[in-house]
């Protein structure tokens, strides 16, 4: 049966769209009903009936080849709310709450490490088999990231507003920085116990640092060639087509610093996309007109993102002999995780005295993670497999996406209720 990759697509924007009515009536955000059509439509559900209603080759089905082949709009989809995030980092909001964003980022992300870490290691003695030291190293650093594509779609259909926003938007674009140095540094130590090597300075701290710096340099100046641009090119579109060209040069300089002959380098789109918009938006001419011409162009993108995140959740891990251990390990990962978010969130609002609904509901807001956390994930399984060690290769990708499914159905929903009990969104009055 011929079927065009066309026609899935619109499948999927049709279904989602209709979604919407349903989370309305519901009253949850749209976000959920995005995930929840793409593991309808996606491979492990629709994709049956093309694979005669069995698990067995569905990675070689129809259903599973269309998600792939557009899979990279996910990463537009990314880079496009990276800017954004950076884009309403304008100078006044930056020196209100400077300072009091890095301490809070620092140990909400420090915080869901720690107690992923420690939380993990009782489940390495008990079961030192299934659970590494490596893993649980791992799974540790990637806890500390937080994703923003949720976060802000429940902002924006909600049009929150209030300190607890003002607060969060800067939090979640500065964390996936954090997570990336967590990350390179853990994981190296995760290596180097894995293959008994030594461990290296270089790799565990120069170079995070030097990939950030490169990312950040790199963001500053696409971010400064549209902003110039803008003096000379006047109309909306014009100024739209530039903004998304950042985006795709910010992902053109990711793969290409990738290569080995430019180093190698790990360079972060997110970091690129998010230093770009606060350029933008500080020294760009009138940049406000275009950055709402920019929100509606993005919406549609950000919704086929949300779906396809869903449509990737690989729901065979289930089915297998070692599902329950990848629930088991998964739960707790989140338990530990989520606390470790909120406890972070609220020592780093107490200690810059932040406002007292930061305090209470900030590290609720911070709970929804995707594709930074699968982007970790699918390094680390890599890397994991070059160095021989299969088990966590296999393990690290299960539990992430397990988790995200959890996270990505009830974040937006626990964020939603966060900010309504913050003030930030105002509930619907009945006429």
């Amino acid at each position: 049966m011929a079927f065009s990759i066309f026609a899935y697509v619109a499948i999927m924007i049709l279904v989602a769209l209709l979604s919407t009515r349903l989370m309305k009536v519901l009253k949850l955000p749209n976000v959920t009903g995005y995930i929840i059509t793409g593991i309808i439509v996606g491979p492990f559900v629709l994709g049956l009936f093309f694979n005669h209603f069995t698990y067995e080759g569905i990675k070689d089905s129809i259903i599973y080849q269309f998600v792939s082949q557009i899979k990279w709009v996910s990463s537009v989809a990314l880079g496009f709310i990276a800017f954004s995030i950076g884009s309403s980092f304008k100078a006044g909001v930056l020196k209100a709450v400077g300072k009091r964003v890095v301490v809070i980022t620092v140990l909400e992300a420090l915080g869901a490490s720690i107690l992923v870490i420690g939380g993990l290691m009782i489940l390495h003695f008990v079961t030192d088999k299934e659970v590494s030291i490596e893993l649980v190293l791992v799974l540790g650093a990637i806890a500390s990231a937080t994703a923003p594509a949720a976060t802000l779609m429940v902002i924006k259909q909600y049009k929150a507003k209030g300190p607890v926003v003002d607060t969060l938007l800067p939090v979640v674009a500065l964390d996936d920085a954090v997570a990336l140095i967590l990350f390179s540094i853990l994981f190296q130590i995760a290596s180097t116990l894995s293959t008994g090597g030594d461990f290296s300075v270089y790799k565990m701290l120069i170079k995070p640092i030097i990939e950030i710096l490169i990312s950040l340099g790199i963001g500053a100046v696409l971010g400064a060639i549209i902003s110039f641009a803008n003096k000379f090119f006047k109309s909306r579109n014009n100024r739209l087509a530039f903004c998304i060209f950042t985006v795709f040069a910010a992902l053109g300089f990711y793969y290409l610093f990738k290569q080995e002959f430019m180093g190698g380098f790990e360079l972060s789109s997110l970091l690129m996309c998010m230093a770009a918009g606060v350029i933008y938006t500080n020294f760009a001419k009138e940049p406000d007109p275009t950055l709402d011409v920019l929100d509606r162009f993005t919406s549609p993108i950000y919704m086929v993102f949300f779906v396809i995140s869903g449509a990737s959740l690989d729901l065979t891990i289930f089915f297998n002999e070692r599902g329950l251990i990848v629930v088991g390990i998964a739960f707790a990962y989140i338990i530990f995780r989520v606390i470790g978010k909120w406890l972070g969130a609220f020592i780093g609002s107490c200690v810059t005295k932040s406002d007292p609904n930061i305090k209470k509901y900030l590290g609720f807001t911070l709970i929804p993670q995707a594709g930074v956390a699968i982007g970790l994930a699918t390094t680390a399984s890599d890397l994991f497999a070059r160095t021989g060690n299969y088990e966590s290769s296999a393990l690290v990708v299960a539990i992430i996406l397990t988790s995200t499914l959890v996270y990505e159905l009830f974040g937006p929903m626990v964020t939603k209720w966060a900010l309504t009990k913050a003030g930030d969104i105002k509930q619907e009055k009945n006429p």
